[in-house]
């Protein structure tokens, strides 16, 4: 039935057991930056994404990137290659720490980094003397990028790789969790991403070592002793124990909204992928994309503003895709290695609604007013 109730994007999705957690937090007097729902909450990170990885649980993804940047060594002056096809908080914390970014521009297959331009970056950075300290590389809309090919450059430069995972966890690369093929990876847990916080993130690292520093700089890196003493600057930036009690509900119900959103996915596919002039994100082999938006491309900005407009109207939220950060006025000045893909996906893509939450009520109403805005069948 056709209703106007609100459509939102990507909508927080509660699986039922979180109250439980939260309400054991306040009932034990838990509710600080550390805690046993903290705890809980990493150990069932750390189970689900494997490979070795130990995750520290903190306030949000960007933070995770902040602290990741530092612990690698980022400083004034330092340049850090990133994604430039992707949200601000991937770049914004090579800023705080008076570093340059170097935006790479993405392949046409995944929409990610791409491989050629970022080795392309990295010889023309080191012919002008500056070897960028890190590549922060962006698993966008849930699609894994190159791994294997990203990889082989870093190691090839010796430059470590910050993984930027806040869209793609559930996301596999030849069955192995996105999260742990970086120097470090990153997780968000913002509300809407697939699974919440409310607000926060997560550190992983492979590095029992690099954990432990992760967690001393995000609890305001306090030395061992009897007093307040500091010999490091430290950040706020852990994750509340009641909060992390939301998380551990979540991660019960987590296969079920990667699920429920590839299952969006499929749908979106069946009803509009006859239409010519429309491009769906296709898995490459070996690629397992939690499809935390689905996306379209669409002939031309005209089009697309033309059914994002039209579906606000009907209150249905949707979204182009990100403004690639080489175009952002904050950061138009600074390198940028690309050759015009996310540029023009930019113009013509969209992200569709794309909630876990969605009943197929309103996957009927949002493709029936979607086709009622094309000129063709």
């Amino acid at each position: 039935m056709i209703t106007t109730t609100k459509i939102w994007l990507s909508s927080p999705h509660m699986g039922g057991t979180e109250q439980n957690y939260v309400k054991e937090a306040f009932d034990t007097n838990w509710v600080a930056p550390l805690g046993p729902n903290v705890n809980s909450f990493e150990h069932a990170i750390e189970n689900y994404v494997g490979n070795g990885t130990h995750a520290a649980a903190l306030s949000s993804g960007t933070a995770a990137i902040h602290l990741a940047l530092e612990i690698l060594g980022v400083s004034r002056g330092d340049e850090v290659i990133c994604q430039s096809f992707t949200f601000s908080a991937s770049a914004n914390p090579i800023m705080y720490l008076g570093a340059t970014p170097v935006f790479v521009d993405s392949e046409k297959e995944t929409w990610n980094i791409s491989p050629s331009l970022l080795e392309e970056a990295i010889k023309d950075r080191i012919a002008n003397g500056i070897t960028p300290k890190a590549i922060v590389a962006v698993h966008l809309y849930g699609m894994p990028y190159k791994v294997d090919e990203v990889r082989a450059i870093a190691d090839k430069y010796n430059i470590p790789i910050v993984e930027d995972s806040a869209e793609a966890l559930g996301s596999t690369h030849n069955g192995i969790h996105c999260g742990s093929f970086g120097d470090i990876g990153i997780l968000s847990f913002n509300g809407n991403k697939i699974i919440t916080t409310s607000g926060g993130g997560a550190l992983l690292t492979k590095s029992p070592e690099l954990k432990e520093k992760a967690v001393f700089l995000a609890t305001q890196a306090r030395d061992n002793a009897p007093h307040y003493q500091h010999s490091h600057v430290g950040y706020n930036y852990r994750m509340s124990n009641v909060l992390a009690g939301i998380g551990r509900g979540q991660m019960e119900v987590l296969d079920d909204r990667v699920a429920a959103r590839r299952s969006n996915h499929a749908y979106y596919l069946s009803k509009l992928g006859h239409i010519k002039e429309f491009t769906f994100l296709q898995e490459p082999e070996g690629y397992f994309s939690n499809r935390w938006l689905s996306c379209i491309l669409t002939p031309s900005f005209e089009v697309r503003e033309k059914i994002r407009t039209s579906l606000l109207k009907e209150e249905v939220e949707t979204r182009p895709l990100w403004k690639p950060m080489h175009l952002q006025p904050i950061f138009k000045e600074y390198p940028s290695f690309t050759d015009g893909t996310s540029s023009a996906l930019f113009e013509r893509g969209l992200c569709l609604p794309s909630g876990s939450n969605l009943s197929i009520d309103d996957l009927e109403r949002i493709v029936d007013l979607i086709l009622k805005t094309l000129p063709y069948d």
